[in-house]
């Protein structure tokens, strides 16, 4: 009867220190993930798969809690912005879209040592429904300190719809 107690106890132990590990990894990954982002502040040049050329700034704000990506050259004469931020344990991201919604993606993988970053839909304001198009996923993709992609995903009507990819180069 001791014995089955003791292996209970153990085994009670055991989940609840792997359970905290796991917490505290996937907490690490994201603050990581969120201060390599921090690091972006300055201007860049972009170039799309679809031709189209962009210049984007990032800055931070609110004591450093919140990255900022302006983008002003995707569409003309309209500015879209990208908000990254921790909340808690999660590294997420609303994007102000031309489209008039802000989806909001958190992310959900981290791989290649955390140069590689995939946010996937969680939720969106003014967005009646999952099915009107809205930007869907992002993977950012970090090459060295002054490169690095941007993969966007457009979802409509139950799928993806199409994706770009804008390279990204820092302007001294």
């Amino acid at each position: 009867m001791l014995a089955r107690k003791q292996r209970v106890v153990w085994l009670w132990l055991a989940m609840t220190v792997t359970a905290y590990a796991q917490a505290q990894h996937a907490h690490t990954e994201a603050q990581a993930a969120f201060a390599r982002f921090k690091k972006l502040v300055g201007k860049w040049q972009g170039t799309s798969t679809k031709g189209w050329e962009e210049v984007v700034h990032f800055k931070t704000i609110a004591r450093g809690s919140v990255v900022v990506e302006n983008s002003f050259d995707a569409h003309p004469n309209e500015t879209m912005m990208t908000m990254f931020h921790l909340d808690n344990d999660r590294f997420m991201l609303t994007h102000y879209c031309v489209a008039g919604s802000q989806p909001r993606l958190a992310a959900t993988a981290f791989e290649e040592d955390g140069r590689k970053i995939t946010f996937t839909f969680l939720d969106a304001t003014n967005l009646p429904s999952r099915d009107k198009g809205h930007m869907d996923k992002a993977v950012f993709h970090f090459l060295d300190d002054n490169h690095f992609t941007a993969q966007w995903t457009w979802y409509q009507e139950g799928k993806e719809n199409w994706m770009e990819e804008i390279r990204m180069e820092r302007v001294p």
